[in-house]
């Protein structure tokens, strides 16, 4: 397996949310590379399922697409917070939902060949309702589907944002059929 080293590393920006190195990196075969790399503290994302099997989502402008998406809730992880605790406190602050139960669905590396952010997806059941309190640049409205509802909207690409497609075609058994 080929293994970069760095030789060296500059902080080219260092936002709110993110930093971003540019890594100057000796190869395994002895040539020399430059590697761009953003920067992330990791991220969840709640796929909550109620009692009755409706799937809760939030409908929110996407600044970055320019559009409005459906999604399932997530949020960044906080300096030294740990993935349950993070899913736990976004359930709540974008749904109102608190879970009874937690587990863990999948983990992945959103796109490795420029970040390295990786989002853990949990799957919460057992909820109670509750009033939700996002973050103040948050627009939020809880949509709610039933699961044939959540298929059609992934078949017709209504649902297009990849972390809620991941964990809906994991829930679902990775089939749309």
């Amino acid at each position: 397996m080929e293994v970069e080293r760095v030789e060296r590393s500059e902080t080219v920006f260092a936002g709110r949310l993110l930093q971003v190195s540019r890594d100057h990196v000796l190869l395994a075969d002895g040539r020399r590379a430059i590697r761009e790399v953003a920067h992330h503290p990791g991220a969840v994302a709640i796929l909550p399922i109620r009692d009755d099997g409706r799937i809760v989502f939030v409908r929110q402008y996407r600044y970055a697409v320019g559009k409005t998406l459906l999604e399932i809730p997530a949020g960044t992880r906080e300096a030294n917070e740990e993935p349950d605790a993070c899913a736990l406190r976004e359930l709540e602050e974008e749904t109102g939902y608190r879970a009874g139960r937690l587990r863990e669905l999948i983990r992945f590396y959103v796109s490795p060949g420029w970040t390295d952010e990786e989002l853990v997806v949990f799957v919460a059941e057992a909820l109670s309702a509750g009033a939700a309190h996002p973050a103040g640049d948050e627009r939020l409205h809880v949509v709610e589907l039933a699961p044939e509802e959540a298929r059609e909207a992934l078949r017709t690409g209504s649902i297009c944002d990849a972390k809620s497609v991941i964990a809906l075609l994991g829930y679902f058994g990775w089939t749309l059929l």
